[in-house]
């Protein structure tokens, strides 16, 4: 290969010396031959292990670098049988709460020397099962799921027949496998405890959901709190769908519309509050001045808000954490008995709860 550029220098151009060929393979046996070392010494620099020198692990990077030198994942799985591969599974990614429990997952993953695969379904149940056959497919070493609403032990057979590890997060659908998640009916129950205490006797639920654990148990601990104070559960100030911020703004309007309005509300999450105190302002109010709203999760976005949000933290960096390490303790004993870690949440007072009006 010459080049004959305006200058009409026909300089001859030739690969780096490290490379045999433009379709050659670089091995571990080239490197170590290239740096007088053993191929064990450059099998463990490349992946940092402690046991090599400094110095030596960032020569043997270096050049691995320089001579293109790309890590052949499937013939160590083969020879290991290991991909350090975990899938992760969530119906939602757009939902901030859900994206906080992926970095705190990530993060463990990699500090364990493992990679995730990432694959979303909605809240669909047939688009749920392609996704997860699909991550199946990959052979990683085990899964953390957050299942589509409706699902049931039923969704997870055929991975279980598979022999594949899985740690269900945030929502439950059957104590046969381990679950990480939070304490949800007693998180609505801080929340209503909080609005009675303010005063509030009329209290909506807005994105009650029958079909995921975490909206069972919330709307749960909704209902227990008005039977304890001796309060009527008014259907008119339930409203269901999922935790969206449109199903939020749509509730409010409906609850607002009802015979006898609310002067507060509980949300199944953020995002569904976030709608909710939109859906106040469309009639001229405000949230933490002529009503009160309390979400549940604690994103960040809460305390961005004007108001800044009152909410139920549920500590998805630990919950994600804690979801990674159970897999991977999973997949090293897969006959250990199942393990259930609920974390407590906890309430956050902010700028959206008051006492009521008159």
């Amino acid at each position: 290969m010459t080049n004959s550029g305006p200058s009409g220098a026909g300089q001859s151009l030739k690969p780096p010396a490290a490379a045999a060929g433009p379709r050659s393979r670089v091995t571990l046996q080239i490197i170590a031959d290239r740096l007088a070392v053993s191929t064990a010494t450059v099998s463990l620099a490349l992946r940092g292990s402690p046991l090599v020198a400094e110095a030596t692990r960032g020569r043997v990077q270096q050049m691995a670098r320089d001579m293109g030198y790309s890590y052949n994942r499937s013939a160590a799985s083969l020879r290991t049988d290991r991909t350090n591969i975990l899938g992760v599974g969530f119906h939602d990614i757009t939902n901030p709460y859900f994206a906080e429990l992926l970095a705190a997952i990530e993060e463990t993953t990699t500090a364990h020397g493992r990679s995730i695969l990432l694959g979303t379904y909605g809240e669909d149940l047939e688009r749920q099962d392609r996704v997860l056959t699909t991550l199946k497919e990959y052979r990683p070493d085990g899964m953390i799921l957050c299942a589509a609403g409706g699902s049931t032990a039923e969704t997870f057979a055929h991975l279980a027949a598979a022999g594949v590890p899985i740690v269900q997060l945030s929502r439950e659908i059957t104590p046969a496998l381990d679950f990480v998640g939070s304490d949800d009916r007693h998180g609505t129950t801080l929340a209503m405890e909080h609005l009675i205490g303010l005063g509030h006797r009329r209290i909506a639920f807005i994105c009650a959901n029958e079909r995921i654990s975490t909206g069972r148990n919330r709307y749960r601990g909704y209902c227990e709190a008005l039977a304890r104070h001796g309060l009527t559960l008014d259907p008119a100030l339930v409203y269901s769908g999922y935790g969206t911020r449109e199903n939020g703004l749509k509730g409010m309007h409906a609850v607002l519309d009802a015979a006898d309005p609310p002067t507060a509300a509980v949300c199944m999450n953020d995002l569904a509050a976030f709608g909710a105190m939109l859906g106040l302002r469309h009639r001229g109010r405000e949230a933490g001045i002529d009503f009160s709203i309390i979400g549940c999760d604690d994103v960040q976005e809460a305390a961005q808000w004007y108001p800044a949000l009152t909410t139920i933290r549920n500590f998805q960096d630990e919950m994600g954490r804690t979801s990674a390490e159970f897999l991977i303790s999973r997949i090293a004993d897969p006959d250990a008995p199942p393990r259930r870690h609920l974390l407590t949440p906890a309430l956050v007072i902010r700028g959206t709860t008051t006492t009521p009006r008159g």
